[in-house]
């Protein structure tokens, strides 16, 4: 059985660069045994850009 956490990134408005380094965030979770299952985006918002991720982690209970 595995638990999930879902961690939302927002990113900037004109460069949709990510508002956190999320290289940092994945080795914080990694260290905690959550392994990185999927970075979902969602369909693209104004100027065919996407306004946040959401980071999908998992580990065994």
């Amino acid at each position: 059985m595995y638990e999930y956490e879902f961690v939302r990134i927002e990113t900037r408005f004109w460069t949709s660069e990510p508002r956190e380094n999320y290289q940092d965030l994945v080795r914080e979770y990694a260290a905690q045994k959550w392994r990185l299952v999927q970075v979902f985006a969602p369909p693209v918002g104004a100027y065919g850009k996407a306004s946040w991720y959401d980071l999908i982690f998992e580990r065994e209970k």
